[in-house]
């Protein structure tokens, strides 16, 4: 159902929807997946939930952060309330500027809304939520089906993507996957200076020493796969930034790393200082380039003004 019916009888469905929740009687419905093309012509699955359950989604989303806001540490920047993409590339340039940063680690987690651990995910929710109802109402949503071609699977594992909830589920188990266990465990061990900036699933680690990177980057694939999630192969890599250039040590090498659509890169400013730059992503411009090239030949019997 859609906004349009829903709306014509809105009243009715206003009243109805509280008491079905309050009587533990709402059953969240199955969501519809959707495939949407991504860059190298692979494909990433998107969950359409009904309507009504976006607004329960939603609600349930705002109490679950305004529990775990206080919890969250300030490296964390994704889907937060007061916190954007643009704070955590400042977030990530500063320290590097400051803290003289030699080594980062690019580490970015694989298919976290499908491979989340249900069983996890309960596990740190509960230890600040202690409504049943709410509870409920995730446990729903973790085992509602997903309909896609005429099938209705239900999966043990994974959370829809492209629910309203899900997003901030995902920023609870990071949290105490990632965040607390950097801050809390690893900062205080290191032998040089250290920072983590995070964003969804796309996380990036700073080191002053090449010793405490190197350790970092042999536990991380045991700390997450303690939590049934992995570390991506290919867009995960120990990036070696110092004076004058930036040399990155994985299999790519190419002296770079890509966060937020931007690609990373050291170079000097006009007054000569060392810093953090960015530019986009290379593959990112290049596809804008063409549509646009395409757009132009499309419309170019039209007027001047038009195009």
């Amino acid at each position: 159902m859609t906004a349009k019916p829903y709306a014509e009888h809105l009243d009715d469905n206003l009243r109805d929807l509280p008491e079905r929740l309050r009587d533990n009687r709402y059953v969240a419905p199955p969501v519809e997946r959707v495939w949407i093309e991504k860059e190298g012509g692979k494909k990433r699955p998107i969950g359409k939930p009904c309507f009504e359950d976006k607004s329960v989604q939603r609600a349930v989303g705002m109490i679950v952060e305004a529990i775990f806001a206080q919890d969250f540490q300030e490296c964390s920047h994704g889907v937060r309330k007061g916190h954007s993409p643009h704070q955590a590339l400042h977030a990530l340039r500063e320290p590097c500027r400051k803290l003289t940063i030699h080594w980062i680690v690019d580490a970015d987690v694989s298919g976290v809304f499908d491979t989340i651990d249900q069983g996890h995910l309960r596990a740190c929710i509960k230890q600040r939520v202690h409504d049943g109802g709410i509870l409920r109402l995730i446990g729903t949503w973790l085992k509602a089906g997903v309909r896609e071609a005429g099938t209705l699977p239900y999966p043990d594992k994974g959370t829809p993507p492209g629910g309203v909830a899900a997003p901030i589920r995902a920023t609870v188990l990071l949290h105490h996957v990632l965040d607390e266990w950097v801050v809390k465990a690893g900062q205080p061990r290191m032998n040089g200076r250290c920072f983590l900036t995070r964003f969804a699933e796309d996380c990036i680690i700073g080191f002053e020493e090449e010793a405490d990177a190197h350790r970092v980057m042999a536990v991380l694939p045991t700390r997450f796969g303690r939590f049934s999630l992995t570390i991506h192969p290919e867009k995960t890599g120990l990036v070696e930034c110092k004076k004058p250039l930036c040399r990155e040590r994985s299999a790519n090498g190419k002296g770079t790393f890509d966060v937020l659509g931007f690609t990373h890169y050291g170079a000097k400013t006009r007054r000569g200082d060392w810093v953090i730059k960015r530019k986009t992503v290379g593959k990112r411009l290049r596809r804008f380039m063409k549509e646009i090239g395409t757009g132009c030949r499309e419309n170019r019997h039209e007027p001047v003004q038009e195009q």
